[in-house]
């Protein structure tokens, strides 16, 4: 990747990292007025005025409020981070690989607000009386809205094309990892009672095999996260290959199965 480098601003000739059509800068506070960064900075104002908004009147009691407030406080937390260190030029000090973690990051924070967005006036706001509270729930729902599209959006973006040298995680598969462990955490809260499957060893074995599928797949994601996949016995490709080809195999038996 052609790289221009002038004192501590860094400008980067190709538009792989961004996908629209004009250089990203990083290192400098020209960051924040590129469209990538443009759109970091919706997602930070929307997740902060969506738990603002709740924190205000105090709406996110339950297991569902708390969900929804972990997920604002968590997106717009990472999100924050994200823009200090495309700020200040300190992706080479991040202890995380940059080319995979922002995109990761953006695919989990879509998915825990599209969630946040359905679960939150579904389970919660639907049953508040009508005042102050209600109309901060909604208000705050919105704005989760906002950040879902918001993150999508950067996914869209950010995402690998055709031809293009970029990090495992910016490709379908890697997303469709993060779509998997996501899939596998809701299949552990709808189970999360031990009474559905104890004592019965077919359904024993569908819990084991979402557990399984899960943990390998997590462990497929932190190897590219870190930048550890030189450290398996075997090329990374093939372990991904093996992996996929396990996880029809398991699946199937649990799809069979479970119903």
């Amino acid at each position: 990747m052609p790289v221009t480098v002038t004192r501590t601003t860094i400008t980067t000739t190709t538009t792989s990292s961004s996908g629209l059509g004009s250089p990203m800068i990083v290192g400098s506070p020209r960051a924040l007025t590129q469209p990538l960064g443009l759109l970091r900075l919706l997602q930070l104002v929307s997740t902060c005025v969506a738990f603002s908004l709740v924190a205000s009147v105090g709406a996110w009691t339950g297991s569902m409020g708390n969900w929804s407030m972990f997920t604002w406080c968590f997106c717009f937390s990472v999100t924050l981070i994200i823009l200090i260190v495309e700020l200040c030029g300190l992706q080479a000090r991040f202890p995380l690989s940059w080319r995979n973690f922002p995109i990761t990051f953006a695919c989990y924070a879509a998915l825990f607000c599209l969630s946040a967005s359905i679960i939150y006036p579904t389970t919660y706001v639907q049953f508040l009386s009508h005042g102050r509270s209600r109309d901060h729930a909604i208000a705050a729902t919105f704005f989760s809205c906002i950040a879902c599209v918001a993150y999508a959006t950067e996914v869209a973006w950010t995402r690998a094309r055709p031809g293009e040298i970029t990090g495992y995680m910016a490709t379908v598969p890697g997303l469709l990892k993060v779509l998997e462990t996501f899939v596998a955490c809701i299949i552990f809260a709808f189970i999360s009672d031990p009474n559905l499957y104890q004592h019965q060893p077919a359904l024993e074995w569908c819990v084991a095999v979402y557990a399984i599928c899960f943990i390998l797949a997590a462990i497929a994601i932190l190897l590219n996260l870190g930048e550890c996949t030189n450290v398996l016995p075997i090329p990374f490709p093939s372990f991904l290959s093996g992996l996929a080809l396990l996880s029809v195999l398991l699946y199937a038996t649990a799809l069979v199965l479970w119903p």
